[in-house]
Parts: structure tokens; sequence; C-alpha cells
């Protein structure tokens, strides 16, 4: 979208004013601004990811958002498990003077680049398992017709107006930009050039005349939103930096561009002169594809949330909240936003040759394991960093060692050679700690044990309503080394079934390991579903057990039955995830071979 400060605005006489009761009501100011959208929000989600621009192929910055909003909308699920109560959009944004250039370059008509990229993020999703309900594309006539509908009740409410406006614009951003955002740099032919200050894009200087958005106009209502739900964006610190944003001058937005300079794109409706400009169009997608302008959607936007980069901030958490306000709706319910991933400490980029093709990741850790090393170490709140040797490290380290050699020891037949869950005895493993007596077995490391993995879902449901899903793989992770420590520290693999001192001992450390394993399998599914099926398969966990509304951790501790008891395990799966540095290593043997 465009920032029209840096711009000479030429309004045209006459155009009139608008008093922001006209789109701004009081409801959604009031004393508890989010009680009618969590009761809607208790019945329905709606997660969305940003629509990915397709001038060029698909990186892990890209699959990371999706495996954001993916984590969470299966996370929801596993709470709220109607199939009609979810829903999750991603897509493609495929207007905009950069694809018409892209295409150009290419030697390619748009629509041919737009098929042949799009199809690339499809695939992509599909093999990292993105478990979205809908994919948008901005060429679908479903999309115009939202768009325009949109345009035309904006241009109803006295919100639109034609000006003449000049100014610095990137074409790589699809953005103009300030004076104080562009610098020279030499060019090639050692020519001084104006670029982007932050991007190093080149920047020309345009005049035209274009419909401009009144969006000088929703500087207050904006602060509003903002400072009555501190929630509305998360993490704090991008919800202070919009905040601060909002301080300064909300200049009016140039909304259309020349359709002479800029053929690919939607027309504005009753003006073939002007095309509707990009960032408008892509961000109506978010109405598309819960049916507007269908009166479906005004039970869907009321719970909706995006997941976005931090790069494009302004243009969620400013230009599109003001829109939908102009168009008399409320402003998301939620915007999530995440950092970016540097490659060994380096921006990802094309001259550098650093940019990492998800696709081979997938086939060279695992879908699973892919996914869980970037939910496991991406924080939102600052970059992170990929590098090889760090993602071997981490899945032998948490999947195939700590998880995985968790499952194989309580399961080994040696171990387990009834291959059951065996019974707890409430004797060995008292519900009271601190009872003494012959039978009494359990230390107090054990009720630390307890505590945790009964408190873990909660914890980490917390994470997930806070957008920390690596904080709730954390503490996940954190369990399993405890339950490991228990394992370790009774040694069942020294017990004997034989010995009637033995055995019930033996019994109540294998249920209570299978109990903490069945915890995890439930709670990794949104991360590594693959892995997590395989794991609670193993179990004997059928698919109507693995909601966490069935989550009912070691029953038998508290008093009450547990249906998993005597029940036989599922049968053998194999190594749960296997070790990367061995794979690698034989690989790199066959090679020399």
């Amino acid at each position: 979208m465009v920032q029209i400060s840096a711009l000479r605005l030429l309004r045209r006489p006459g155009t009139r004013g608008v008093s922001l009761l006209e789109y701004s009501t009081p409801r959604h100011y009031s004393s508890s601004p989010l009680r009618a959208r969590d009761d809607a929000r208790d019945a329905r989600a709606f997660f969305t990811t940003p629509i990915f621009y397709v001038n060029a192929a698909p990186h892990i910055g890209h699959l990371y958002s999706a495996l954001l909003a993916d984590a969470l909308c299966r996370h929801r699920r596993l709470r709220v498990p109607s199939a009609s109560a979810t829903r999750f959009s991603t897509g493609t944004d495929e207007h905009g003077l950069k694809i018409q250039q892209a295409a150009a370059a290419a030697g390619l008509a748009p629509t041919e680049l737009c098929d042949r990229v799009s199809a690339q993020f499809q695939q992509l999703f599909r093999e990292a398992g993105i478990s979205s309900t809908d994919f948008i594309r901005t060429t679908e006539v479903r999309h115009r017709i939202a768009v325009q509908h949109f345009w035309g009740l904006l241009k109803a409410r006295g919100l639109l107006y034609k000006g003449l406006y000049e100014g610095w614009y990137c074409a790589s951003e699809e953005c103009f930009l300030p004076e104080a955002k562009v610098t020279r740099q030499p060019s090639s032919s050692g020519n001084s050039c104006p670029v982007s200050l932050e991007s190093g894009h080149p920047v020309v200087w345009t005049k035209e005349e274009n419909y401009i958005f009144r969006l000088s106009q929703f500087r207050e209502p904006l602060q509003q939103w903002l400072r009555g739900d501190p929630q509305a964006i998360t993490p704090e610190p991008f919800h202070h930096a919009v905040l601060q944003w909002l301080e300064e001058e909300l200049p009016d937005l140039s909304v259309s561009r020349r359709s002479s300079h800029l053929h690919w794109g939607i027309p504005v409706p009753g003006d073939d002169s002007q095309t509707i400009y990009v960032w408008l169009d892509a961000l109506v997608n978010y109405l598309t594809v819960i049916g507007y302008p269908n009166a479906e959607f005004k039970s869907w936007w009321p719970t909706t949330s995006h997941i976005i980069g931090k790069d494009i901030l302004k243009f969620h958490a400013i230009y599109w909240p003001a829109l939908l306000l102009g168009a008399g709706m409320s402003p998301p319910h939620r915007i999530y936003v995440h950092s970016h991933w540097t490659v060994c400490g380096q921006k990802m980029s094309k001259s550098l040759g650093n940019v990492v093709d998800p696709r081979t990741c997938l086939d060279r850790y695992t879908v699973d394991g892919f996914r869980y090393f970037l939910l496991r170490q991406g924080v939102p709140n600052w970059d992170c960093d990929y590098y090889d040797e760090k993602v071997v490290k981490l899945l032998d380290s948490e999947l195939a060692d700590a998880l995985g050699g968790l499952l194989n020891r309580c399961t080994a037949n040696r171990i387990n050679p009834s291959g059951t869950y065996p019974v707890f005895c409430t004797t060995c493993f008292p519900s009271e700690p601190g009872l003494v007596g012959p039978s009494v077995r359990a230390q107090a490391e054990d009720y630390a044990l307890v505590s945790a993995v009964a408190t873990l879902p909660k914890q980490v449901a917390d994470h997930y309503d806070n957008f920390q899903i690596y904080k709730a793989l954390e503490a996940v992770s954190s369990c399993v080394r405890q339950t490991n420590g228990f394992v370790q520290r009774h040694a069942p693999w020294k017990l004997n079934w034989e010995s009637p001192v033995d055995a019930p001992w033996l019994g109540t450390v294998l249920h209570v390991a299978l109990e903490c394993l069945r915890v995890f399998g439930t709670l990794l599914q949104p991360v590594t579903p693959s892995l997590a099926d395989k794991l609670l398969s193993r179990l004997g966990v059928s698919a109507t057990e693995r909601g966490l509304g069935e989550l009912c951790f070691l029953p038998r501790f508290y008093g009450h039955p547990c249906p998993f008891e005597g029940r036989r395990l599922g049968p053998e799966t194999g190594l749960l995830f296997p070790r990367l540095d061995q794979s690698r290593a034989w690989l790199v043997k066959a090679h020399r071979t």
C-alpha cells in the first residue's frame, strides 16, 4: 500500500469531510470490547496466513508463516473438534506491477507466471502438511467480485476521492516511500541511483492522478481499538510499535494506479482508467474466503486471526483495520506477528545465493522434523537463524533420542513382554506424597513429574493462546526429559516380572511412562502430525481418544479407572524418528562408493 506522507497531494475542490461516527460506532470501544467477539470465538475460529507474492519461488519464511497458522489451527481443532468450527486460509497474491514486470522479464504472460508459481506454493503446502480449508488466488472471479464490492462500499460512504500525487515509488515493495526513506547509491555504471534506505531496492519518481482513501480520518479510532485491546497485536513489542506509528501524522492513502501503467490487476468499478491498488486488492482476500459480500461472512469475521510477517505489519495493523472500519466492519480479532529467518547469520538473498529451498529441507529432515525445527526454534519477537548443523542437533536430541528413545524403552519386548498398558499400583505410587510403607516406591521427583505432566496441557494451551508455540514445545521437551529421568532412576530393565515384589512397581513405572508419552503424543499433533500419529498408534490410542477433551492424565493416580490399563499396545512401528547424523553418514558413504 501507499504511504502518502512522501507525496505532494492536491485534493479536488468540493470533497467533503466525513464524521467518524459514520464508520466508528461506540460498541467497538466499550469497557469490554472483546466480550462479543470472544463469545463468537468460542463457537468459531478463522486463521489466515498472508497471501504470498508469486514473483519468486517459496522459501522457508513463507513456510514458517504457514506452519504457525497450521499449528494454531490444529491445536484449536483438538480443543473444538467440530470440523465446521474452524477455518484456515492461505493463498497467492497475483496482481501488481512486480508481477507484471517479472512476467515480462521471463517472457511469459502474467497468467502463466501466476499459474506456475502458485502451483509451487500449493505443492509445498501439501507436502508440508498444511491443513488449510481454502487456498485463494487473487485472480479468481470470486475475489474480483469481493474487491469491487468492497471498493463500492468505501466510495458510497464518501471515503474515496481523486487526487494528484507524486513521490518515490518502489515497485519491489509495491509502495511509496517518504524522502527520509530514500538514499542514493552507485549503480553498475557508476551513476548515483535512488534506492530504498531499508531494502536497497530501486525507486522511481512517480506523478499521477489516482483515487485516495481518507486514511487520515482513522487515526483516533485505530488508537482507541489498540488501547482498548492490548492483545489485538501480539507479541507486545509489535503492538507498541503500531501505537508509536499512530502518534505521527497519518496521511491519506492512494488506493489505485493508472491502468496504462498497471494493467495487471482489478479495474476500478466504473473507471477503467484506474486499477485497484495491489495491497487493497490483496487484503480483501481475508473476506473473500469467508463468503464476502454474502451474509455468511458476518459470522466468521469477528473470529479472525491473521498470522503475518513483521515486514507487512503496517499494512495489516493500520491500513487494513482503517479500511474495515471505513466499510463498517470491526478490525481483526487478533494479528499475530512473527520475525524473519536468516541463514548462517545473513539475510536470505538471491544475490548472496543463500535462499533455502523448503522442499529440500522437508526431504532432508523429514516433514515432521522440519516442522518441529521451525516451530521449536522460531521466536516471533526476533529473527531466528537457520543452518544445517543446528537442525540435525535439535532433531537428534529431542525427537530421535529423548522422545523416540523413551518410546522404545517402554515398549521393548524385553521390558514389556506382554505388549500391554500395565496396571498402575496405587500402593507403590500413592496419591499422597510422603507416605511410607513396605510397598511405597515413589520418590519426591516422581511426584514432581506427575505434577508437571498433569499441568502440561493447560500450559501448552496458554502458550498457543499467547502465540508462543516455541514455548509450548519447550515445555513438552522439558517433560520428556523429566520422564526419561524417571525411567532411568527406576531402571525397569533391572526389575523382574516374575518377582511379586518387583512386578507391581515395574508395571507402575511403565504405566506412568506410557501415560506421559500419551500426553506428549497428543500435544505434539499440531506440530508433528505424522510422528504423533505413529506414537499414539504404538500406544494403542484410537482416533477418537486423541482430542484435548479426552486427555485425562494418569487417572488411576487420582482414584479413577484408566481405559488403557490392560489394553494391548499397537503394532510395532519401527523407530519413531531416525537419527539424522547416521542417515547423513550413510548417504555420504553411499555417494562415495
